[in-house]
């Protein structure tokens, strides 16, 4: 009975959302694969290995998964692992990450008659959710099916995510009370769990997978390349200004100017990435609409300019997927998005993890916990507005010894965080009735063996 209410209300709101859906379809070009599999049809699995199916919504979860899946194949190598994600830039990004070796498809939609097609096509043996992904149909037809659903890198946000959940508790009380496991990044997150109402037996603070995902030396691959494209010395100073919305790359633009004013900072230079795909042509109009030339990305990676035909004076435009993190590796100071607007912030980990002067504004809620250890350990600045922006970024950007300093501080705290793969892989493996192998450095160097 639930079931069938759920549907009619899906079916509902599938139909007031199709006009919406449409527009992206034909504006954006987004939405145009993976009907089928949204519907249930994921592809057939044609192995006798049992299964452990992984479910990160977009590219950020993708991204964050990466170290988790590796371990998990690794020690439970009896065990295929098929990957699923919602976005089209979550799928782009697992073909890349995973497509080689694991199967990768779109998730289907919660109606109750394409999730059990979907479960009955791939008969996992566990469904591994990342952060939040824990949708009522899903999870009850798998528990009727005795297929545990945990989450992974479980949070949920101060900002919007909880009191939206908190006016619904008693309703969604009985979603959560079926998950087999919760594994949590904080306390905190651990808390907002229990009270929706997991079992306090079934919650783990375990940490953040991204701190194990960042990357903590001084190189990224492929950045040496970019910085030859664009003309990038390492004596001009990089200002990134990475996974921006709506608002900011306004703010950050005056912030450019006021800045550039200053002989110190006549050569800096700044790239902008948006968070968002189809915002890349709205920001492009934006910085010619404030008098700068520029200079996107994606015509210079499809060899469309020459690296001398770079234009020092342009602003450039990261309007490509998947080259944030070299941005990154080559700026002396980065601002995370998302951050002086209410959007939740972004993730600043990586940066962080590259060493790098990190700013964010007041709004970081997605990213509390991050943010907490970061001020404690003195490598990240928190700005209210756009005038404590420019006072932040110009000091940073013309002391480069105090960046660095700054910078070496953040990857430090990066460095003391990890471990959350292996306690979540430990917790994983016992719940499927397993026992870890002998560990080599923290690191299982064969499959687990059978209790």
């Amino acid at each position: 009975m639930i079931c069938i209410l759920l549907d009619v209300i899906y079916a509902v709101g599938l139909v007031l959302l199709m006009p919406w859906v449409l527009y992206r379809m034909v504006a954006q070009k987004r939405y145009r694969c993976g009907w089928k599999e949204r519907f249930g049809f994921v592809p057939r699995r044609h192995t006798n290995q049992q299964c452990i199916w992984i479910h990160a919504v977009s590219m950020g979860e993708i991204n964050a998964a990466a170290t988790l899946i590796n371990q998990l194949q690794q020690v439970l190598s009896q065990f295929e692992i098929i990957i699923s994600s919602t976005t089209d830039t979550g799928i782009s990004r697992a073909k890349k990450l995973y497509g080689g070796s694991h199967r990768v498809f779109f998730f289907p939609l919660d109606f109750s008659w394409a999730v059990k097609r979907a479960i009955g096509r791939l008969q996992p043996q566990l469904c591994i959710m990342m952060e939040l992904e824990v949708w009522p149909n899903f999870t009850l037809i798998a528990t009727k099916r005795s297929i545990p659903v945990i989450v992974a890198n479980g949070r949920i946000s101060s900002g919007k995510g909880f009191p939206r959940y908190r006016r619904v508790a008693s309703v969604i009380r009985p979603i959560f009370r079926r998950l087999a496991l919760a594994l949590v990044q904080d306390q905190d997150y651990a808390e907002r769990f229990s009270f929706l109402g997991v079992p306090p037996e079934r919650l783990q603070v375990v940490g953040s997978l991204k701190y194990d995902t960042a990357e903590v030396g001084e190189k990224v691959a492929g950045a040496d390349k970019l910085a030859g494209q664009l003309c990038l010395g390492q004596d001009v100073p990089v200002w990134v200004a990475g996974s921006t919305g709506p608002g900011e790359e306004q703010i950050v633009l005056e912030c450019f100017e006021q800045l550039s004013e200053k002989k110190k900072l006549a050569s800096m230079r700044l790239v902008i990435v948006p968070r968002k795909p189809e915002r890349f042509n709205e920001v492009a109009r934006m910085i010619e609409a404030h008098g700068h030339r520029v200079l996107r990305y994606s015509r210079v990676k499809a060899g469309q300019y020459q690296p001398v035909e770079a234009d020092a004076g342009a602003v450039i435009l990261g309007d490509t997927m998947g080259d944030l993190r070299k941005f990154y590796s080559l700026a002396r100071v980065v601002f995370v998005g998302r951050s002086l607007v209410p959007m939740g912030g972004s993730d600043m980990i990586e940066a962080a993890g590259l060493g790098k002067a990190v700013i964010v504004g007041p709004y970081t809620e997605n990213f509390m916990e991050s943010v907490k250890l970061l001020v404690a350990g003195n490598g990240i600045e928190v700005v209210a507005d756009g005038g404590q922006l420019t006072e932040a970024a110009g000091k940073l950007l013309s002391g480069r010894k105090t960046a660095q300093e700054m910078g070496q501080r953040a990857r430090q705290v990066i460095i003391e965080n990890k471990g959350a793969t292996q306690r979540s892989v430990e917790a994983i493996v016992k719940l499927l009735g397993h026992q870890m192998p002998p560990m080599t450095k923290g690191i299982a160097t064969k499959a687990v063996i059978s209790e």
